[in-house]
């Protein structure tokens, strides 16, 4: 009698008719401002500004951060949970891309418009700043979430419990391989496309801006492939990346190729983060902040372990060896996903 929830089971709550958009947004203003202040030239959101801010010792600095990874990664947890909440079962794809897409934007935004005003007005009034958008992200929130109370009957299930229904660890591990395939590459990105591809640091900088502008376009367009068929889109992402990096290694050296892959990536990996997001909320309605957690919890491990292999691999192994770590890991998570995901 452990087990009498089903993976579909929908949690017992008012199912949500109208989509509360201004709600949704106010979500993804407030990860675009984590995400911004995240990838700043140094870097709960106001308080990690205001300490970094006034920061004397690098101590405190520190402090700083360790707040505002406590409020990304929960943040994070809740994403997919509240977004339920928010709009119709139908519409939970097309609010997820809403803030996934805020991310693309921060991405491509945070390291430039951070350097070019701390160069203005330095970079501790930056993070004044971002402590004033901490304090819009508190009001709009405030004014726009509905009282969403937590079901206290869901809280006695253990979280890791989760990975023994059909298909969850399974789903978990894909997470991890996507995510890890993501990172043993991307972190490398530079060493990779200036020496292999020939690019200056203003080359690189307009391959970096086309795969984020290639990101913001997947994640807006991801909700329309997550219609048709979440598995095939859960798949087909990192598939169409393992043949990437395959091209890559074989015909990498011309520029022209090299920045098509980036582009390619860019739109292709957008769908993952949506997809899997979209997935918790089909899979394990039920049970979707500790999936989430859970979730969060895998995809910072995996970006740890991603970063710290394709590094050893770049050292030792050579130029490309980040790449066919990449797409040996893409290829997995597609394989993985096509035989024991189950998806909806």
């Amino acid at each position: 009698m452990t087990e009498h929830i089903q993976p579909s089971t929908r949690p017992q709550t008012k199912e949500v008719s109208r989509p509360n958009w201004s709600a949704v947004f106010s979500v993804a203003f407030c990860v675009a401002c984590l995400i911004t202040v995240e990838f700043l030239p140094v870097s709960l959101l106001t308080l990690s500004c205001l300490l970094v801010s006034f920061a004397e010792s690098f101590t405190l600095l520190l402090l700083g951060r360790a707040c505002l990874g406590l409020g990304l990664g929960g943040f994070w947890a809740m994403s997919a949970s509240l977004t339920m909440r928010l709009v119709p079962a139908r519409t939970v794809p097309k609010a997820l891309s809403v803030i996934f897409g805020a991310v693309s934007i921060a991405l491509v935004i945070a390291a430039p418009l951070g350097s070019f005003l701390g160069g203005i007005i330095g970079w501790r009034n930056v993070f004044n700043a971002a402590a004033v958008m901490g304090v819009l992200c508190i009001i709009w929130v405030w004014k726009a979430l509905p009282s969403l109370p937590g079901e206290a009957a869901h809280h006695k299930q253990n979280m890791f419990s989760l990975l023994k229904r059909p298909g969850v660890l399974a789903g978990m591990t894909a997470i991890f391989m996507a995510f890890a395939g993501q990172f043993a590459f991307f972190t490398y990105i530079r060493p990779v496309y200036m020496t292999m591809a020939g690019f200056d640091v203003d080359g690189l900088t307009l391959v970096l801006l086309s795969f984020g502008i290639a990101s913001f376009v997947g994640t807006s367009l991801s909700s329309q492939f997550l219609k048709r068929s979440l598995k095939v889109a859960l798949a087909g992402a990192p598939l169409v990346l393992a043949v990437s990096a395959t091209v890559l290694v074989l015909w990498g050296s011309d520029k022209w190729v090299a920045s098509a892959i980036a582009v390619i990536w860019g739109f292709a990996f957008a769908l993952v983060p949506v997809g899997w997001s979209t997935w918790i909320t089909r899979s394990l309605a039920d049970q979707a902040e500790k999936a989430g957690s859970i979730q969060v919890a895998v995809i910072q491990l995996a970006n740890t372990c991603g970063a710290a292999v394709g590094g050893v691999a770049l050292d030792h192994l050579g130029l490309t060896s980040p790449l066919v770590i990449s797409g040996t890991l893409m290829l997995l998570t597609a394989l993985l996903v096509a035989g024991k995901v189950k998806a909806k």
